[in-house]
């Protein structure tokens, strides 16, 4: 069970003077051994980067070729100081990553080494800003989308999992978390079999799923609306990246806190672990190579959706 790293993680972000090296002792306490923390300065104050890296028994920082994955807690912040006291919502992200890694490295530390490495990445923030956005307002960053893209993806990440508290909006009606379809370059694939066998299996339920439009995959900047941030990473990697949604039956405002549901969270974290296993042993597929090989054939590259797009 992950309910134990999930309360940690939450009560460890549930402060107003968090920051990276809290959490990088946090982190080392429960086992993880390789960690960076990168502190940057933006117009609106500061956040702090946080990598954990859990080496798999033959993943290639053992010198093996499993496979790594990649998992981002991705969000603008995890506090919206002054404006809204304790945790917000849009933290879950953040709160969901920072526990897969205590999980990861307890249980490494324990004797069960995943096959493959695992990457995960998410950014600490509690005091950020908040923007306006329909039909409920969303946290903002201290720093940029290409900022964050650069300092959580990494090159060695071969698929991605991007999570991400999606509850402000009214697409998805569900208390839980949702997958999306997988993103690839430009192109939206089909769901995978694979992790909707593994979200099934986690949750005890019929896997949920949620839609995604051309606009979500397009990067941010270019004045069209996005879901949210979700798949942001979808635009600055070729790797496939999967979004998993921590969502709600109704619109909830991403800076509004007491809106953290520990069970919806550790629920995530079991699912990313499960997959985690699956990915790195060859168990578990994001998406056909050979249907996306004949797309590319049929109809052409779509890395032109990464970028901002022509200028006029």
């Amino acid at each position: 069970m992950s309910l134990k790293a999930t309360l940690e993680a939450i009560s460890l972000l549930d402060d107003a003077t968090v920051d990276g090296a809290k959490v990088e002792i946090a982190l080392r306490a429960a086992g993880v051994r390789e960690i960076s923390v990168t502190r940057v300065q933006g117009e609106k104050g500061f956040t702090d980067f946080v990598k954990a890296v859990i080496p798999g028994s033959s993943g290639r920082r053992n010198g093996g070729n499993a496979p790594t994955l990649g998992v981002i807690g991705r969000l603008g912040g995890i506090g919206a100081r002054p404006e809204a006291i304790g945790l917000v919502s849009d933290g879950d992200g953040a709160c969901a990553a920072i526990a897969v890694a205590m999980k990861l490295g307890s249980m490494s530390a324990k004797g069960d080494v995943l096959p493959g490495d695992v990457v995960i990445a998410t950014h600490v923030c509690p005091c950020a800003p908040t923007i306006p956005h329909e039909p409920v307002p969303f946290m903002g960053a201290p720093v940029d989308m290409a900022t964050m893209n650069r300092l959580e993806i990494d090159p060695s990440m071969d698929a991605v999992l991007s999570i991400d508290t999606t509850k402000g909006n009214r697409v998805i009606n569900h208390r839980g978390f949702a997958i999306s379809p997988t993103v690839k370059e430009g192109y939206i694939l089909r769901v995978s079999e694979s992790l909707l066998d593994i979200m099934s299996i986690t949750t005890g339920r019929l896997p949920v799923t949620f839609p995604i439009t051309t606009q979500d995959i397009t990067p941010y900047g270019n004045g069209v609306y996005h879901l949210n941030s979700i798949l942001q990473p979808a635009t600055a990697t070729s790797a496939p990246v999967v979004g998993v949604a921590i969502t709600a039956e109704i619109p909830v405002p991403g800076c509004a806190s007491g809106a953290t549901h520990a069970v919806d969270v550790e629920g995530v974290v079991r699912f990313v672990i499960e997959v985690a296993k699956a990915f790195g042993a060859g168990k578990c597929s994001f998406y056909d190579p050979d249907e996306f090989a004949r797309l590319v054939e049929l109809y052409g590259s779509m890395k032109h959706l990464q970028t901002l797009g022509r200028k006029q």
